[in-house]
């Protein structure tokens, strides 16, 4: 009899084993995901750390400046020619949402810290990671399917040192210097679309950002730069150096999903540090 009662609970019981294991797929997949996320993010601090430490030594300064050169100076047009017609744009709809209030001398006000508070910093970083960004993944990415990382370190040069420290360097000075030009830009772009195309008074547009531009919206608006810089090199350098490790694809495949993974992480961090940045900084 016991044989019997114990053989009709076995069923029941693996019903329930089976009811639990299906109920605990979701939570073991979110778990194991925000595990690697965790250990992702570890990994690149401390990649970000050894990059920065290993700047201060000999010979970096020429890698640094061509490294300038390729992430801010060849930016610059691109840069130029987005906030142009950013700043364009904000004037025509500042214009016409703050004239049904009769506000439109507030114009260039608007304008002016629209684009020095936020939107000059987060675009200049898209553009950047979009133009210099996918490039250093993918050139990084390609040295290491092709070995020439390892050789790296059999003629006992540092790749970090040699590859990774004057990418970050040039893309910590550039960043704030390209978000600056970004800003004047814009601000003219504002001017020719509410002064020259909609007749706004000249005087009132440049005396409202005299008058209400301070210098701490500037120098957030550069802290923020400066932290975009720090994550965008940060992400893109990890993911082409560590391309070899990607589980889904490897060789020149894994080079296309480190740049594409490079890219999209960079603008979502992008925009959550700005929402945490800002604030901080309010």
């Amino acid at each position: 009899m016991a044989t019997d009662t114990n053989t009709q609970k076995s069923p029941e019981i693996d019903a329930k084993l089976q009811l639990g294991i299906m109920l605990t797929i979701p939570f073991s997949f979110i778990g194991r995901q925000v595990i690697r996320w965790v250990n992702n993010l570890g990994a690149a601090t401390i990649f970000l750390c050894l990059a920065l430490i290993k700047t201060f030594r000999s010979k970096q300064l020429p890698k640094t400046v061509s490294q300038l050169f390729y992430i801010g100076a060849k930016s610059t047009a691109i840069i130029m020619l987005v906030s142009l017609f950013t700043g364009m744009v904000l004037g025509i709809q500042s214009y016409h949402a703050l004239i049904k209030f009769g506000a439109q001398g507030a114009v260039g006000t608007l304008v002016s810290l629209s684009l020095i508070r936020e939107l000059g910093p987060v675009l200049t970083a898209i553009m950047i990671t979009a133009r210099a960004g996918s490039a250093m993944t993918a050139e990084i990415g390609i040295q290491r399917i092709s070995e020439q990382i390892d050789a790296l370190k059999t003629m006992r040069i540092d790749p970090l040192k040699y590859l990774i420290s004057p990418r970050v360097i040039a893309s910590i000075i550039s960043f704030p210097i390209l978000t600056t030009v970004f800003d004047l830009i814009g601000i003219i772009g504002g001017y020719v679309s509410g002064v020259l195309l909609l007749g706004l008074n000249s005087g009132v547009y440049f005396h409202s950002i005299q008058a209400n531009v301070e210098m701490k919206d500037i120098s957030d608006g550069l802290i923020k730069a400066i932290v975009f810089a720090v994550i965008v090199s940060t992400v893109c350098c990890y993911q082409g150096y560590f391309s070899h490790l990607r589980r889904d694809s490897h060789g020149a495949k894994a080079v296309g999903f480190a740049t594409t993974s490079a890219v999209v992480i960079s603008c979502v961090l992008i925009l959550v540090s700005d929402y945490v940045v800002t604030s901080f900084l309010i």
